[in-house]
């Protein structure tokens, strides 16, 4: 799988995009009103219980907009934190930190509430199940999301399409199963391949081919029991598919190496932050 790669350069650059959409073209006309020599310190404050993270990118915010800004933290990178934690202190000119408010919020609450909602899932799935996460992620935003999950606990799928061979039910449907299978073999090239199968008749035609994963999509937890007896000899096993924090016990009981979960890039709630004067 590609390295997730998360350098001062690239958390700069992401920053100075971030900044240039909120300022174009006239910048802060709000905080413009007032004085630019006024001093003050600012809170940050958690409103909830959960993981953060994301804290370089708030930092750089701040220094993208006036390097003189000093920044205090007081928790660490994918830290635990309770609702009404300190987690860094802010001082400097009040205009330029009140400029910079938004974007820092936005990615804090943004990459803490994946991690978060990832650590959540970690827990409840137990040590012998690992939580991935999959490409279901806002475009241009998949290496600091895949970021978020691993502070969260969880493990990496495919970064690309290039990564890894995954044979879906659309491939699937476009050709025969077990010719996919052999060609992906044939020029795997050291890429590992995954197949997706979503009855235990699929996985059984296909159980005597050399492949690294098994994806049991939508199953019900008696066949995926089935099903993972079936293939953990051979295959890395893994279930996907509308999984929640309700379901997930039962799902990582069934013996299953991992559980992918696109909800925890595609649609997690927020962590609620706040910057206090």
């Amino acid at each position: 799988m590609s390295k997730i790669i998360l350098s001062n350069n690239f958390i700069r650059n992401t920053c100075k995009l971030a900044l240039n959409e909120d300022l174009y073209p006239s910048g802060d006309i709000t905080s413009n009103l007032i004085k630019n020599n006024i001093t003050k310190r600012a809170r940050l404050v958690s409103n909830q219980n959960g993981v953060i993270a994301g804290l370089k990118f708030a930092i750089q915010t701040f220094k993208l907009i006036d390097k003189k800004i000093k920044i205090q933290l007081k928790k660490k990178e994918g830290s635990v934190i309770r609702k009404g934690d300190l987690i860094a202190i802010i001082e400097g000119n009040i205009k330029n930190i009140l400029i910079g408010e938004r974007v820092a919020l936005n990615f804090l609450s943004h990459i803490s509430g994946i991690a978060t909602t990832t650590n959540q899932f970690v827990k409840k799935a137990g040590k012998k199940c690992k939580i991935c996460c999959t490409r279901k992620t806002i475009p241009n935003f998949r290496v600091i999301q895949k970021y978020a999950v691993k502070l969260g606990g969880g493990i990496n799928h495919r970064f690309n399409l290039s990564d890894e061979y995954l044979i879906k039910d659309n491939h699937i449907a476009s050709s025969d199963i077990k010719n996919l299978i052999s060609l992906a073999i044939k020029n795997k090239k050291g890429r590992k391949i995954t197949v997706e199968v979503d009855n235990l008749n699929q996985l059984k035609k296909i159980l005597d081919l050399k492949f690294n994963a098994i994806l049991f999509d939508n199953m019900s937890i008696k066949n995926l029991k089935v099903g993972v007896k079936l293939a953990k000899k051979y295959y890395t096993t893994e279930a996907s598919g509308n999984i929640n924090l309700k379901s997930i016990k039962k799902i990582a009981a069934t013996g299953v190496d991992r559980i992918s979960i696109g909800s925890i890039t595609h649609s997690v709630p927020a962590i609620d932050l706040k910057l206090e004067i």
